[in-house]
């Protein structure tokens, strides 16, 4: 049945992603593709040589059996021949066979070295806005999973892929070369077993595709169910929470179980067409007949025989390796769609503002790539004076937050001009020297609380740094650590959130950037907290163009301007008595009638 929002049936979709997914393996494995092509090759040699072991072992044994037959003695030259031509060739067999390994290992070294290159300068690049909790799994997961999986595609599977295709074939041809009976007995399961495998893997790559999909909506709906673990077992609602989480792992399995379950039972029945007694059964029974009958020797079915043991094993190889071909396309294509991500444009031409005013110039934005996409910010226009102070006020989803990180240009607008000091933002050199920001999020990693305060400048004295926490409000809760400065943040200290808030301050003091954000800093803090905030922010807000969002009354309405913006349009400008009447300003202080009352 077709599907009714893409008029395609999903078998058809799950083709074209079939498809998808080898484009984007092959592009992803450019790079590599002479290392491969090389290894390839060596395995072919190495491969095809494996004949000679059975070619030397049906010499010996005619040399043998001859001596036996006649009552001479052994021509022990020509043994010895044979078996310094199979000792030579064991010898060059794993020496190519080794380097085969080394060249395509090396390559999945320089892949996955050039696919983190790639991904650093891509999202060096990338708006900071699209660093979602979502997308930064996603990247996790490329770095991690995807190129794990990959691995055995590039490191093995170019060498043991092609040796177990090119192996029993060149066996199964010098099986028919010594008798061609000998060689239908060697082979004589394997059609019946590729008619079998052939009808259970109809559907395969589809079905990969599925399970890949469905996989990764149970790994989302899990991430969503522990993220939030807290607050639901808080109130007391764990069913109803991860009902999600239960329902698509539920549909997975059901989805596995229809998949697999038959196949397992196709396949069991194929595998036992391969079985060694059966094999050995026909080779040697068939074998046998054929020696009563004069037409081979003994040591024809021997080798015969043993080639016919090795097929299976070539089999089981080139299986798995189809299997790791259809998972790798799929990693490929999320890694492909990473590196792809849509980057910031960049300017050659940059230059430094020489006055900190901030103009907003009827900016337009959207969190959307196309032109449908809802607008978060609509025509929004507006001015910061250098040196002054001005709270974005407006209900939650009003576009205050987006104002804040276009500013500090975690993405570009669709249209319209951010300029400082008269210069656009996208054309400010070392824009962060110029704009700081404080966010509800202090963002510290996992690295010293020395090296947290000093991440946007480097190059800072300890003089410095202390001083900067000092004026943080946080320099004697540092030097009370065991190891003061030296602390790496979440792996060895017990911070709180106010305290981690104030590191981010003392980090943003370091920088001194003339124009600062400062996006409710105090909301996740305790009263306590708040105000050793409040004393840090006060240091650090002075002489700056400071761009606020705040709610509590008491901070806004001694700011130079207010801007109340409402479903991402500016609706008033003004001070906290300009704006009384204004409706919409009002409403945000019903709660607190004394602070109204207070400036009227």
């Amino acid at each position: 049945m077709p599907d009714q929002n893409s008029g395609t049936a999903p078998e058809g979709r799950d083709t074209a992603q079939q498809l998808a997914d080898k484009q984007a393996l092959k592009r992803l494995l450019r790079p590599v593709s002479t290392h491969l092509t090389l290894g390839r090759t060596l395995a072919v040699i190495t491969a095809v040589l494996a004949v000679v072991p059975y070619i030397a072992l049906v010499h010996i044994g005619a040399l043998l059996i001859e001596a036996a037959l006649t009552g001479a003695a052994v021509d022990e030259s020509g043994v010895f021949l044979w078996l310094g031509i199979l000792l030579g060739t064991f010898t060059f067999r794993l020496l190519a066979y080794l380097a085969a390994l080394l060249i395509t290992h090396l390559a999945d070294i320089k892949l996955g070295n050039h696919i983190r290159q790639q991904m650093v300068r891509r999202f060096s690049k990338t708006p900071l806005n699209w660093f979602t909790s979502t997308n930064s799994g996603r990247v996790r997961k490329a770095l991690q999973d995807d190129i794990e999986t990959i691995h055995h595609l590039i490191a093995h599977q170019p060498v043991d892929g092609t040796v177990a295709v090119v192996m029993p074939a060149a066996l199964m041809l010098y099986a028919f070369v010594i008798d061609w009976r000998l060689g239908l007995l060697a082979i004589a399961t394997i059609p019946l077993y590729a008619i079998t495998m052939v009808s259970s893997m109809r559907g395969m790559g589809e079905r990969t595709v599925q399970m890949d999909q469905k996989l990764g909506v149970v790994s989302a709906r899990m991430v969503e169910f522990v993220t939030g673990i807290t607050v639901v077992k808080a109130f007391g609602r764990v069913g109803r929470a991860h009902s999600a989480y239960q329902e698509s792992a539920k549909e997975f399995q059901v989805f596995y179980f229809n998949w697999v379950g038959p196949l397992i039972r196709v396949s069991s029945l194929g595998l036992s067409l391969l079985a060694v007694p059966l094999i050995l059964l026909i080779n040697l029974g068939g074998g046998a007949l054929l020696v009563a009958g004069g037409g081979v020797t003994a040591a024809d079915v021997l080798a015969t025989s043993l080639i016919a043991l090795l097929i299976p094993h070539g089999i089981e190889v080139l299986s798995g390796s189809t299997w790791s071909s259809q998972l790798a396309g799929a990693s490929a294509r999320r890694i492909n769609d990473l590196l792809d991500t849509p980057v910031l444009t960049e300017h050659h031409a940059l230059a430094a503002p020489q006055a900190h005013d901030v103009v907003f110039d009827h900016v337009t934005y959207s969190y959307g790539t196309s032109d449908h996409s809802a607008l978060a910010l609509d025509d929004v226009s507006f001015e910061l004076g250098a040196g002054t102070i001005t709270a974005l006020v407006g209900i939650s989803g009003s576009g205050k937050s987006t104002i804040a990180t276009l500013l500090a240009r975690f993405d570009d607008p669709r249209s319209g001009e951010i300029r400082i000091g008269g210069v656009p933002v996208d054309h400010v050199a070392d824009l962060y020297r110029h704009v700081g920001f404080v966010l509800q999020d202090p963002q510290l990693p996992s690295i010293s609380i020395r090296d947290n305060i000093t991440l946007g400048r480097p190059d800072a004295t300890e003089e410095q740094i202390r001083e900067a926490a000092r004026a943080a409000r946080v320099l004697e809760e540092i030097e009370a650590l065991p190891r003061g400065f030296d602390t790496v943040y979440g792996a060895d200290s017990g911070l709180s959130g106010g305290q981690a808030q104030r590191i981010a301050i003392a980090r943003a003091i370091l920088v001194d950037a003339p124009v600062l954000i400062l996006d409710e800093a105090t909301a996740l803090t305790d009263p306590e907290s708040q105000h050793q905030i409040q004393h840090a922010l006060a240091h650090l807000v002075r002489g700056k163009t400071v761009l606020m969002i705040a709610h509590r009354p008491e901070v806004i309405s001694g700011v130079d301007q207010i801007i109340l913006v409402e479903q991402g349009r500016v609706i008033a400008t003004g001070t906290h008595d300009d704006l009384l009447s204004e409706p919409g300003y009002s409403k945000l202080w019903i709660n607190s009638p004394a602070a109204l009352g207070g400036a009227k």
